[in-house]
């Protein structure tokens, strides 16, 4: 099941000036963000634990989006 709902991957092309989006591109946007974001995501965790923090912070993922 997506993390990620469909109609915010409608919204993301919609913004960058699609007129028309299929089910399928919306389906192929919504799988890249969900495993970009999950690996941004872990990175940042690490993150958190090489400062010694539980709690994940906006610097950890600025830092793991680097």
């Amino acid at each position: 099941m997506a993390i990620i709902p469909k109609a915010a991957a409608e919204k993301l092309f919609k913004e960058a000036g699609a007129e028309r989006i299929s089910a399928d591109a919306k389906e192929a946007l919504v799988a890249f963000l969900e495993a970009e974001g999950l690996a941004a995501a872990a990175k940042a965790i690490k993150m958190a634990g090489v400062a010694k923090r539980k709690t994940v912070k906006a610097v950890d993922v600025e830092l793991a989006t680097e």
